[in-house]
């Protein structure tokens, strides 16, 4: 293979991943007016529905791709499960009884728990140089939580004070191992189906599973209460997390390790404290520009390119 082509199309794979959880977390952290209009499990529900109205046509396989076997079956259908439906559930539901402190710390062992979790389950070898990059996403996050500006508000409503931090931290904390389980699963299924393919079908998977919490919401939600701005910033939601986001990932993820894509996670955490700064007015402090410092080292660590034998 031509290096030149070789170190291009990592290239192309690492901006990629850096872009999903780029996305990931600006829609996390817009999401906050969605989740004040409709019920969690009817968003959800709404959010993949959007989604599968927009790409039926990303569900028929190309023709150089092989039926699916049982086993790749099970593995779209947890992928789904555990990194698209219960992470979404985990997170929301978590990061409205804790505070944005303590979920921002946890959200800092994503990059962790994803490379033990390609050790473990993928074999794949953690180097020294993509254990520094875990370590600085590990310190730049848990930096950028304990910042001031990352302290829940009191803006007289009572989600200014979590009532439950313990089961906050417990929902957010599995949130974390869905995505370590998406990403892990991710990487298995690029072998077997194209990105796009994969997007659409736990897209249809995350719209099957929530049906039941959805019709039952609808059945008791006001929609016409709803504005028409809140239906935009919907559709744009459900486009960025559920098409976007995903086929950037898995793109990207068909040309790089599992554990070394988990260090881009650190992004997510990152790209939410940036809206926070700059569209909802938050102060941009010392500790903040230090914490992205080093989770850039990181992200440099991580993809720098390794000597060639």
């Amino acid at each position: 293979m031509n290096p030149a082509a070789s170190t291009s199309g990592r290239l192309v794979a690492y901006g990629c991943l850096a872009l999903s959880m780029s996305l990931v977390g600006i829609y996390v952290a817009l999401s906050k007016p969605l989740v004040a209009a409709f019920p969690v499990l009817l968003l959800a529900w709404l959010r993949f529905g959007i989604a599968a109205l927009a790409m039926p046509h990303w569900l028929q396989p190309t023709p150089d791709e092989p039926p699916m076997s049982a086993r790749t079956r099970g593995l779209v259908f947890l992928e789904s499960f555990l990194g698209n439906f219960l992470f979404s559930i985990c997170m929301l539901f978590g990061v409205s009884l804790t505070s944005a402190v303590s979920a921002g710390v946890i959200m800092a062992s994503i990059p962790a728990v994803v490379a033990v979790a390609s050790w473990l389950f993928l074999r794949e070898r953690i180097t020294v140089r993509i254990g520094l990059a875990i370590a600085c996403a590990a310190l730049g996050i848990g930096l950028l939580a304990f910042t001031p500006t990352h302290a829940p508000t009191t803006t007289g409503s009572a989600a200014g004070a979590p009532s439950m931090p313990w089961l906050g931290n417990l929902l957010v904390f599995c949130a974390v191992l869905c995505e370590a389980a998406y990403a892990v699963i991710g990487k298995s299924l690029t072998g077997k189906l194209g990105p796009k393919r994969i997007a659409s079908l736990i897209n249809l998977w995350g719209f099957v599973l929530s049906m039941p919490f959805g019709i039952w919401f609808a059945l008791q939600f006001d929609f016409t209460a709803v504005r028409f701005g809140t239906w935009a910033l919907l559709v744009a939601y459900a486009l960025a997390a559920s098409i976007w986001t995903v086929w950037l990932w898995m793109t990207g993820l068909r040309h790089v390790p599992a554990a070394q894509a988990g260090v881009f996670t650190v992004l997510l955490p990152v790209s939410a404290a940036l809206v926070g700064v700059l569209v909802l007015g938050e102060n941009l402090t010392s500790p903040q520009l230090l914490a992205f410092a080093i989770a850039l080292v990181g992200v440099v660590l991580a993809t720098w390119p390794g000597r060639r034998t």
